[in-house]
């Protein structure tokens, strides 16, 4: 109970320094809003399927490098599987801080503001730290460690900070644009799970804007995905709606 109520200070925290933050610099600048939604074939978060085909909405407002987003995903095809997620995110030249709250426990949990009990995880509070180096060579490194959680417990009750640790590279091929990406943990981890050093994505994605008319282009996107720590696969398309 006590590390439930940590978490929700510290969430509170982050929203609350967010949000003034906002304020100081709103004559500075002008707040940008992005809203949209992604259709996929499957959910595969870190090379591990999380759903079937899903429907993915997010939204985010942003201003001077500061950003407050959330972002969800519920399986079409099943009454369980729902996700819903809210980042406070700060960027500038190249670095970006975050501090992520998910939540897993799906539909019909109806534990969002509980303690996690009864085979429920509840929320995990996960941090991130990046660098994504200049546009001549534009490869990022994203360092991602779950500080709090039910989920994130090893056996005996430890805190496993489970991490994972990502590598990306974009690049172009004849109007397509491309990127290939390799992510491992690099220790136990009881979120994925590892019980090691493992790769556990190694993915290479495309997307393209297909002309419908003058007026309307259609985003689409496919992503391959290995897991090579459970000997997976996988193959996911996806539509944008923006």
């Amino acid at each position: 109970m006590k590390i439930l109520a940590l978490r929700k200070k510290v969430c509170l925290v982050i929203i609350l320094f967010g949000l003034l933050s906002t304020v100081q610099i709103k004559a500075q600048s002008e707040i940008e809003v992005d809203l949209g939604a992604d259709l996929v074939s499957s959910y595969v978060w870190r090379g591990f399927k999380q759903a079937g085909a899903s429907v993915q909405p997010g939204i985010s407002a942003s201003l001077a490098g500061f950003s407050l987003s959330a972002w969800g995903s519920t399986d079409l095809a099943s009454v369980g599987k729902k996700e819903v997620d809210f980042t406070a995110a700060y960027e500038k030249s190249g670095f970006k801080v975050a501090v992520t709250d998910y939540w897993w426990d799906g539909e019909g949990a109806n534990r969002y503001f509980s303690s996690p009990n009864d085979g429920f995880t509840g929320h995990y509070l996960e941090a991130t730290l990046g660098y994504t180096l200049p546009e001549a060579f534009p490869l990022s490194l994203t360092w991602n460690t779950f500080l709090l959680g039910k989920g994130n417990k090893k056996e005996n009750g430890d805190n496993s900070y489970s991490t994972y640790i990502e590598l990306a590279y974009p690049f172009s091929v004849k109007g397509i644009d491309m990127g290939i990406s390799a992510g491992f943990t690099p220790w136990e981890s009881s979120v994925y799970p590892t019980s090691g050093f493992k790769f556990t994505s190694i993915a290479l994605s495309a997307s393209k804007s297909i002309k419908i008319n003058d007026s309307f282009s259609l985003p689409v996107f496919a992503n391959i995905i290995a897991n090579p720590a459970v000997e997976d696969i996988h193959f996911v398309f996806g539509i944008s709606i923006r």
